[in-house]
């Protein structure tokens, strides 16, 4: 674990883009939990303003983001939660302004849509990492997490151990993209997803039965999106198997995908709507090595706080 000392001075504003903290005392634990690392932070949520299943509405949602973004304190914007929301928000975005701003915004899940957004409009690199809720608001913080998004965000160069064997052996270069499939699947053919070709994709999701993973991977083909170097699967859980699957599972899935789609999928990235998370730099240039036994993604070329 990094000394707090190293994340010193460093403002991260909270931001609910989508939905609102169910927790009335999560962002008071997730600001102690920063403040005790060193942090300033700056709340521009207000739980007294949510909407229906939102953060806010549209209008005060969109002026969270942009007002976070033009505030010269900030380092850091970081998500509330996800859920569901951003999408409402994307024709307003100014995506050129945030990516101008030189903040380094942080999130998953739904705020897929923002680091799409920011890299097919803006061509910024952002963070794929911690969320307030639950990440810094619970009572045990992931060590593992905390840890990834500090390095990520301090350092020039950060590497990823993928906990998986019998991946293909492989060694490819490519800009790192991706996030939450569902939120990927929703932005295909919209001016919000990147037409980013030889890349490696990464890709998560929970409560999706493999069917329709394997239904929104094919989408994604179709849409010729996966003209790519390698699929690099995260954490795919909370799904029920059927008596009526007669067999096909996850992993079946995925010997399928990898046979029709012939590009190296590979399984094990800590990362996705799990307690123990690491933190991607998305639109960052990346390598990723394995030889059947291990397997590791190197990212670099993406702004940190250091720079």
């Amino acid at each position: 674990m990094h000394n707090p000392a190293q994340v010193t001075n460093i403002t991260i504003a909270i931001v609910a883009a989508s939905g609102y903290a169910a927790d009335p005392d999560a962002v008071a634990r997730a600001t102690a939990q920063l403040e005790s690392r060193g942090c300033r932070v700056k709340n521009f949520y207000d739980a007294e303003r949510k909407h229906q299943r939102f953060g806010g509405t549209d209008a005060l949602r969109l002026q969270q983001l942009h007002s976070a973004a033009a505030d010269p304190e900030v380092d850091v914007v970081m998500a509330l939660r996800g859920g569901y929301g951003l999408s409402r928000l994307l024709p307003a975005l100014d995506c050129e302004q945030l990516a101008a701003s030189g903040k380094l915004f942080v999130g998953h899940s739904d705020f897929t849509a923002l680091h799409m957004a920011l890299l097919a409009q803006g061509g910024a690199v952002s963070f794929a990492g911690p969320m307030i809720c639950d990440d810094f608001s619970r009572a045990d913080p992931s060590a593992l997490t905390l840890d990834s998004f500090w390095k990520c965000i301090t350092q020039p160069e950060c590497a990823i151990d993928l906990i998986a064997p019998d991946n293909p052996v492989l060694d490819v270069s490519g800009i790192l993209w991706g996030g939450n499939l569902t939120m990927l699947t929703h932005l295909a053919g919209t001016p919000y997803l990147p037409r980013i070709e030889e890349g490696i994709l990464f890709i998560e999701d929970v409560n999706e039965h493999p069917y329709r993973i394997e239904r929104m991977l094919l989408q994604l083909s179709y849409a010729g999106l996966l003209r790519q170097k390698a699929i690099v699967l995260g954490d795919f859980s909370a799904y029920r198997l059927y008596d009526y699957d007669n067999g096909y599972d996850f992993d079946n899935m995925v010997n399928y995908l990898q046979s029709t789609l012939g590009i190296p999928i590979l399984t094990g990235l800590p990362f996705g709507h799990i307690r123990d998370k690491v933190t991607l730099a998305v639109g960052s240039q990346a390598r990723l090595q394995s030889d059947g036994r291990a397997a590791r993604l190197t990212m670099s070329g993406y702004p940190t706080l250091a720079n």
